[in-house]
């Protein structure tokens, strides 16, 4: 069987795709070995991820510099296999020139270490080490034999990571493998996409991490001017030149995480700017370095179009905009995709110029247009031609990358420059490096895995580009029939490759209405395979298992919606199974660099689901909880006591399928059947509450404080209610159900009665912000066109509200301190999703003496009513115990803990034995009067 060792999944050529026993090393083998500070060495396991590597190392005051974009996902195993780069190679080489060793695992069982070669000839022959000798012997004859044909045909660049390092003992690397200039074996492996061995441990050289970091943002009235000078710039010496070109500008200026970021670096309209870092010892170094950069950009030309960036926070951020360029690039809708294929050929920089506009002029005679960022100190640039691979793309493709190589050839470059060969590019590697060092590369496969075991079909006997049973989108692939419960016709659009335009929403001819489009925007980056930083995914996080990441979820779903899993479609067991674990925490929807909205899916597959099967008692119970909250308070505390009676408890839980250990909800009299309307001092300010199921029937004190602290800012409060008829509701529980045409039916009666105040200019404020959100968010996809519009304009959270009154000169509070100045704050994974957060500790700073501290958490885990179901109790409480929990145990026991949404509040209670409060709470506590 063969056996394919793979680390995020995140390669942009199909070296991890295959038909294989995959070993998922990210998973189960990510540990640190060894570690020696003095000697600057680690050894670590290959699933280990570069960006956990370097937080372990950061209090040593080291770090592992090959630091490429998907740091936060992709493994050292996998940038071993990649021979990857990354944005500063200029100064520290690439991954080649960074790995000491590898202790490796060949497919008949020999193990072996592989390093300098004197070590290895020197080592005793132990059982197994005569395999490890013969391969050693073999290669040295085959570089030997082959001498001539690699001194001719290995480029001469510094990024060059196709076929197999056949110059380990005669380096053609501008750069030298080794200090010393002595053979490595372990460089044979380096880039070698796991197809000679199995990388048990690997040894990394480390350096010291630089003390200080300066950044110039250098402004570009032509593409052409900022290509033709950064062979100038690079010889001031910087760390890193990585470009950005005008789409990418644009792209990045329409994503809100994006926009202010890039706006702070651009000095009018450029059409690309080079983002050139200088690092070291000392800081006045390095500003004078800045310095020599704009009298350089003088000299040639360009006065005044340096932004210097010498704080480390602005850097960082414009670093993340960058490092999210393949990303925002792929967050184009439509069919036609940047499609990657010729996306990193490298040329010597005096030709780079030339190579970009001659490469460019190809684009436009096949009606294309492609997306040029990266690593321009190297000559390495990203760019991916926009094809459209359903119709006519793969003979295009083909015929670009002829007209690439070509141009490759004349300006004496390499073709695969940093992302390696895969299945979309082993067919180049004869054409790069001759008939002579193609035969050679098969030998030395030959002479590590003579029954072709490893990883098959890449660099050695590989595919055509062009083979359309290895596309994603296969001769035949089409969604399949479908209507969908929500609107979503904003992605079925075409886009024209040349100018950007779209077509109106609904004309992309998707026969799913743009749902598949939706899921078809997943790229397979990676992105959410985060562990410990952001919202996103927590599911994935507790699990580990690809199959519960946004990534594995839009691909089974993709599947699903074009027949690819049977008939069934979206109703099918396989997308029920993937969702699962899915918690709607909308962390994709603000973290996915592509946009695509699990949770909104997770909608759509519910509905599917509920409409072939029907849903459950528990199911319906909780979505029909609207209807009955307000009534439920009169029979409270009669359902309170039987809580407390284990026996009848117990059965109530077992019957519904609720865990045992969960305490439930206690319904309370109704705040908004009692609530009063006390007159302002200032009828001019108004406002509406929206007092939603959870604030209303369970935490009315939430409501109350609400109101008290508006009209102690001076506001007439009006609330969600109509004579005769129960308190208006968001419908999310019918949602979660995936009773979406009731959910319809809610959001309906809300707009009909809050549309007059809207249209007045009377701001609707909620408590609850899973609640609040979904007239932000959902019900612009139930097709109610302008109204859901303006109502969205006019929904604010309580804090957002105060926040931008408080700006506007509007709002003032008079607030005393508080018994306990310490507040640990959680925020609610919707808040994150929509930015929405920042309010929240700023409203909280008004309280004289506060110190608040937020809690860096992903969701809580509870989500709704996913933590009160018995078979998510425990993947519950693990999303939980990753940061939250721990957190809140280790607060001081007088400090304030406050959490604005009623499902975190609840895990709080019970997890932590702590009671959360909303900030409405905290804030009406502290009012002076």
């Amino acid at each position: 069987m063969p056996v394919l060792a793979r680390g995020a999944g995140t390669s942009q050529c199909g070296q991890t795709v295959g038909e294989a026993l995959v070993i998922d090393n990210s998973k189960y083998l990510n540990q640190v070995i060894d570690f020696d500070p003095v000697a600057r060495t680690i050894t670590v396991e290959p699933g280990m991820v570069l960006d956990h590597l370097n937080a372990w190392l950061k209090p040593y005051g080291l770090w592992f510099p090959v630091d490429v974009s998907t740091a936060a996902q992709c493994t050292i195993g996998g940038m071993s296999g990649n021979n990857s780069c990354g944005s500063r190679s200029i100064e520290y080489g690439n991954m080649v020139h960074n790995v000491i060793a590898i202790d490796a695992v060949l497919a008949d069982g020999t193990e072996g270490r592989f390093g300098r070669l004197p070590d290895m000839t020197e080592m005793p022959e132990m059982p197994g080490r005569g395999r490890i000798g013969e391969i050693v012997r073999g290669l040295q004859a085959i570089a030997q034999r082959e001498r001539g044909e690699i001194v001719e045909r290995v480029p001469k660049v510094l990024r060059r990571v196709a076929g197999y390092n056949i110059d380990i003992f005669d380096c053609q690397n501008p750069r030298a493998y080794t200090d010393d200039g002595v053979a490595n074996l372990a460089h044979i492996l380096i880039g070698s996409e796991g197809t000679l061995a199995y990388s048990r441990q690997i040894t990394l050289a480390l350096m010291p991490l630089p003390a200080h970091k300066v950044l110039g943002v250098v402004n570009f009235p032509t593409f052409y001017q900022s290509m033709d000078m950064t062979q100038h710039i690079v010889k001031l010496g910087p760390t890193a030149v990585e470009l950005v070109d005008r789409t990418m500008i644009d792209l990045a200026i329409s994503n809100p995480a994006f926009r202010p970021v890039i706006e702070k670096a651009l000095v009018g309209h450029p059409e690309a700017i080079l983002l050139v870092e200088f690092a070291g010892e000392n800081l006045d170094q390095q500003l004078d370095k800045l310095k020599l950069l704009s009298e350089l950009m003088g000299d040639l030309g360009l006065p005044g179009s340096v932004v210097d960036m010498p704080v480390a926070n602005e850097q960082k951020a414009l670093w993340e905009v960058r490092k999210a360029g393949l990303n925002i690039m792929m967050s184009m809708k439509g069919d036609g995709k940047p499609v990657s294929f010729i996306e990193d050929c490298a040329v010597p920089l005096e030709h780079l110029a030339e190579y970009t506009r001659q490469l460019t002029e190809v684009f436009h005679k096949y009606g294309t247009e492609g997306t040029w960022y990266a690593h321009a100190s190297v000559g390495t640039l990203h760019v991916r031609p926009i094809l459209d691979m359903r119709r006519g793309g793969a003979k295009d493709m083909r015929e670009i990358a002829e007209a690439a190589a070509v141009l490759v050839r004349k300006y004496k470059g390499a073709y695969s420059g940093e992302h390696g060969d895969g299945l979309c590019r082993g067919e180049w590697v004869a054409w790069q490096y001759g008939p002579k060092l193609n035969a050679a590369f098969s030998e030395i496969k030959d002479l590590f895995d003579p029954d072709n075991r490893f990883n098959p079909d890449k660099i050695v006997r590989p595919p055509k580009m062009d083979d359309a049973s290895n596309f994603r989108f296969a001769p035949g692939y089409r969604e399949l029939p479908y209507s969908p419960a929500l609107d979503w016709s904003q992605w079925n659009v075409k886009r024209d490759p040349l100018t950007g335009k779209e077509s109106a929403p609904g004309s992309g001819g998707d026969r799913s209405d743009g749902l598949a489009k939706l899921v078809e925007m997943c790229n397979n980056n990676g992105h959410c395979r985060k562990f410990d930083a952001g919202t996103m995914c927590p599911s994935y996080r507790v699990t580990h298992d690809e199959k519960h990441v946004t990534r594995g979820r839009a691909n089974t779903v993709r599947l699903a919606l074009s027949g690819q899993l049977g008939s069934e479609g979206l109703a099918s067991p396989e997308v029920k199974e993937v969702l699962d674990l899915c918690v709607s925490c909308k962390g994709c929807k603000r973290d996915c660099p592509t946009g695509v909205d699990m949770a909104k899916v997770k909608i759509e597959a519910r509905a599917a689901w509920a409409g072939k099967n029907g849903i459950s008692l528990r199911d319906r119970l909780i979505a029909y909880m609207p209807a009955y909250a307000s009534h439920a308070g009169s029979v409270g505390g009669a359902l309170a006591l039987a809580e407390k009676i284990p026996v009848i408890s117990g059965w109530v839980k077992g019957l519904l399928g609720l865990a045992p250990q969960r305490s439930l909800p206690r319904f309370r009299k109704s705040f908004l059947s009692n609530a009063q309307r006390a007159p302002a001092t200032n009828a001019d300010k108004e406002v509406l509450l929206f007092v939603d199921t959870f604030n209303n029937s369970m935490e009315p004190e939430n409501a109350r404080a609400a109101q008290q602290v508006l009209e102690a800012a001076g506001y007439r409060v009006h609330f969600n209610t109509l004579p005769g008829q129960r308190p208006l509701c968001c419908g999310r529980t019918y949602l979660a159900a995936g009773l979406v045409d009731q959910a319809k039916a809610e959001a309906r009666r809300t707009l009909d009665a809050l549309m007059p105040y809207v249209r007045r200019g009377i701001a609707v404020v909620g408590l609850e912000p899973s609640c609040l959100l979904s007239l932000r968010d959902e019900f612009l996809n139930y097709g109610y066109g302008e109204e859901a519009q303006q109502l969205a304009k006019s929904a604010f959270l309580f804090e957002e509200f105060l926040v931008q009154e408080h700006k506007a000169g509007k709002l003032k509070l008079d607030l005393k301190p508080l018994s306990s100045n310490k507040i640990v704050l959680h925020g609610h994974c919707h808040q994150k999703a929509f930015d929405a957060f920042r309010p929240v500790p700023a409203v909280l700073q008004w309280i004289p003496q506060a110190e608040v501290a937020v809690v860096e958490s992903s969701c809580c885990g509870m989500a709704g009513s996913f933590g009160y179901e018995e078979e998510h109790y425990e993947a519950s409480m693990a999303m939980a115990e990753l940061s939250l929990l721990p957190a809140i145990r280790k607060a001081a026991a007088e400090a304030i803990v406050v959490a604005d949404g009623t499902s975190c509040r609840h895990q709080i209670h019970d997890g932590a034995g702590r009671e959360a409060v909303h900030v409405a709470r905290v804030l009406a506590a502290a009012l002076a009067n």
